[in-house]
């Protein structure tokens, strides 16, 4: 059998415009014969669909799955918020959220598992569904809280289905409470941090280059005033301390009552649970977040679903 390499691949990916798996694939196939392995692709359906993985997918879904003390988020994107409301995507995002509970985090891992229930991989299926829909897809990443004991509580802003819509995030509660503790507290905590997206936990979990680039920020800014150095100091101990209480979860103002910090909401659940609660962790995931997207218009969207 003729040797599969590298340069291989990467010579059949530019031909073909089909997936890295799947040019391996083909190769093996044919025996290493490039266009053998072409006309492969082809026939199933893979070049084309590799073609349209050029095109920006910053739109789509985020999935949650949580069961007890552990949870998970997965992101699947698609080029347009019509092709998230397919009711197809919409079950590959949820399975894909299924299978990352069991699989891990990493992306890869979680194409390469087994598909449930269709003898095939995850990025088998996704590419089935690539050229099936017609639109460029990818599954972007995933994260996973987990505790020792206690619940891992999800929720999802603004909901296109069950389970996934715009913004998911999961909170770690570890504790003994029983679930008619955890579970409201764990929801009203995870709306919070949907809707104020927090940089991190504490203070000691925020990255120090984003603290001294604020602070530089801030120093700037008061330096333009004129005023002497000594007072500069204390304005800028001010405004960090306030830039804190903005960023660090447990330093924000609960958004519920919108007088509560964050780390009095659970001490005060605790006190009346009669046992400890920590917060641990937490993942929030927002489609499409830092990727650059296209501006369609809706009639754009629909023309462009259509195939006009």
């Amino acid at each position: 059998m003729a040797q599969i390499t590298a340069a291989l691949v990467k010579e059949l990916r530019e031909k073909s415009g089909a997936g890295m798996m799947d040019c391996k694939k083909a190769l093996a196939e044919n025996d290493g014969n490039l266009e053998a392995a072409v006309d492969w692709l082809r026939a199933k359906g893979l070049a084309s669909a590799g073609k349209k993985q050029s095109r920006i997918a910053a739109e789509g879904l985020v999935a949650a799955k949580a069961e007890g003390t552990k949870g998970t988020v997965a992101e699947v994107n698609s080029e347009t918020d019509f092709v998230a409301r397919n009711e197809q995507f919409q079950t590959f995002v949820a399975d894909v959220a299924a299978v990352a509970f069991e699989t891990g985090d990493d992306v890869d891992a979680i194409g390469a598992a087994a598909y449930p229930g269709a003898g095939k991989t995850v990025g088998e299926v996704l590419t089935d569904n690539i050229a099936t829909i017609g639109e460029n897809m990818n599954i972007r990443r995933a994260a996973t809280v987990e505790v020792e004991s206690g619940m891992v509580a999800s929720y999802i802003h603004g909901a296109t289905a069950d389970g996934m819509g715009k913004i998911a995030v999961l909170v770690g509660l570890q504790s003994d409470a029983g679930a008619d503790v955890l579970a409201p507290l764990g929801k009203q905590l995870a709306m919070h941090i949907a809707a104020t997206n927090p940089a991190s936990l504490s203070e000691e979990d925020l990255d120090p280059e984003i603290v001294e680039r604020e602070k530089q920020v801030q120093m700037d800014k008061a330096r333009e005033s004129g005023k002497p150095e000594a007072i500069i100091e204390k304005m800028i101990v001010g405004r960090m301390r306030k830039y804190l209480e903005e960023v660090v979860l447990l330093h924000q103002t609960f958004v519920i009552d919108g007088e509560t910090k964050v780390s009095k909401v659970i001490e005060n659940a605790a006190k009346e649970a009669g046992t400890s609660i920590e917060l641990t962790s937490f993942v929030r995931m927002e489609v499409g977040d830092g990727l650059e997207k296209k501006e369609d218009d809706f009639a754009a969207e629909v023309a462009a679903a259509a195939g006009v």
